[in-house]
């Protein structure tokens, strides 16, 4: 392995990282309806579990209301018990073929929960990309006992690694700053 696949290792490491809680950060709600709240619920549906985008339509005919319109009538109770076990807690209201989700207003208290949730997440973000920081340079440090690197190679390694991790941590801190705005917007 190369210098500059370790680095691009490290660097996709830490982009997935960052993806995955991008991703977290749409499942956890705001005073706004959204489809990221509810697409990836798991529904046991026709004998196996699959994510409620693959059985519904999704949409928000309203600022705070989700419209779920089932591709098969037959599995609206399969979906409905899905949103009940899940951790949105929101109650759906069953219309005939349509699921309705009313989003209600969050209290303060709900909403430093869900600050609290999403600092947990961030945190769990920035010790993945720790993880891939840690990887690349003991891969550095490897290739510099193996001859590839000169001791001088290795601290710009080095340094170069601290830089992208710097990066991606900064823009964790940036995202956990305008979806803790958006929370905490009434």
């Amino acid at each position: 392995m190369t210098l500059e696949e370790t680095l691009f290792t490290a660097e996709e490491g830490m982009e997935k990282s960052l993806s995955y809680m991008s991703h977290e950060f749409a499942t956890i709600r705001t005073g706004k309806a959204s489809p990221s709240l509810v697409e990836s619920l798991d529904v046991e549906a026709y004998g196996t579990a699959m994510k409620l985008k693959q059985l519904a339509l999704i949409t928000t005919p309203e600022p705070r209301l989700l419209l779920i319109q089932p591709f098969d009538a037959g599995t609206v109770r399969d979906i409905e018990r899905a949103i009940n076990e899940s951790r949105i807690g929101i109650a759906p209201a069953v219309d005939g073929k349509l699921i309705r989700l009313p989003i209600p207003e969050l209290s303060e208290e709900r909403r430093k929960e869900l600050a609290r949730t999403v600092k947990q997440i961030a945190e769990e973000s920035r010790v993945r990309i720790r993880g891939c920081r840690r990887e690349a340079m003991e891969t550095a440090k490897k290739l510099q006992k193996e001859g590839v690197l000169t001791e001088d190679d290795l601290r710009s390694a080095e340094t170069e690694i601290q830089k992208l991790t710097d990066r991606f941590i900064e823009q964790v801190d940036k995202q956990v700053g305008s979806k803790e705005a958006e929370l905490m917007k009434i």
